[in-house]
């Protein structure tokens, strides 16, 4: 079966509000693969990797987030070139 490849970024009050581990337990729950992190600019970034239906599910729940975020935007963007892609689903550093 295909896997579905997207990055993700979500922007809005996102940050400092457990967004990270929120998306990382959903995205276990989905079985989702990838990672998620902080950006210096205030947004949250992610690579999610998996069965397109999961996928869609979890981009869907980026949109809500965890009850303490605000999100304003969320934009998906296909993965272009090869990817490193984690077994699991992790939160990242900010960078």
């Amino acid at each position: 079966m295909a896997e579905t490849v997207w990055r993700l970024e979500i922007r809005g009050s996102v940050q400092g509000v457990g967004y990270r581990w929120s998306m990382a337990e959903q995205a276990r729950r989905l079985g989702v693969r990838g990672w998620v992190r902080n950006r210096l600019d205030g947004s949250v970034e992610a690579l999610v990797a998996g069965p397109p239906d999961a996928v869609e599910r979890l981009v869907a729940w980026a949109w809500q987030g965890p009850a303490s975020a605000t999100v304003r935007s969320v934009e998906a963007f296909a993965a272009e070139g090869p990817v490193d892609m984690p077994q699991t689903f992790e939160p990242w550093p900010t960078v």
